[in-house]
């Protein structure tokens, strides 16, 4: 249970951050502080319901699916998030490909290091 809460703490904590550093580097990205945190956890639990579905369907070859399945649900967990709150906001294509690029490196890029940092049992196990 412990490692499920850490696994969705990080979850919405990359989440959090790559939309605020999109916010940041993007100029036609535009978080709006009344929906942010709704927009976060829409956000989140849409990437991970289509991050498991493409896992559970491709469990074969998911190593090899798993980048563009994540860029992909980053790209729709974006256009949903956007669609029912307003804490997101873009003014064109370019800006949500470009937020949605650096919203999944940043999510990717965070979550790999939280796991081998946090969830990994032999670091854990060396430690003892």
């Amino acid at each position: 249970m412990v490692r499920f809460l850490i696994r969705a703490a990080v979850f919405l904590g990359t989440a959090a951050l790559g939309l605020v550093l999109a916010a940041l580097l993007i100029p036609g990205f535009h978080v709006h502080l009344a929906g942010f945190l709704v927009a976060i956890i829409v956000f989140a639990l849409v990437q991970w319901l289509i991050e498991w579905l493409v896992a559970k369907v491709f469990h074969r070859s998911a190593p090899t699916v798993a980048g563009i399945a994540g860029l992909l649900s980053t790209f729709i967990a974006l256009w949903i998030a956007t669609m029912i709150t307003d804490g997101l906001s873009f003014d064109g294509v370019g800006a949500w490909i470009l937020a949605a690029v650096v919203v999944w490196l940043t999510t990717a890029v965070l979550g790999w290091l939280a796991a081998k940092f946090l969830l990994d049992d032999r670091a854990a196990a060396r430690q003892r």
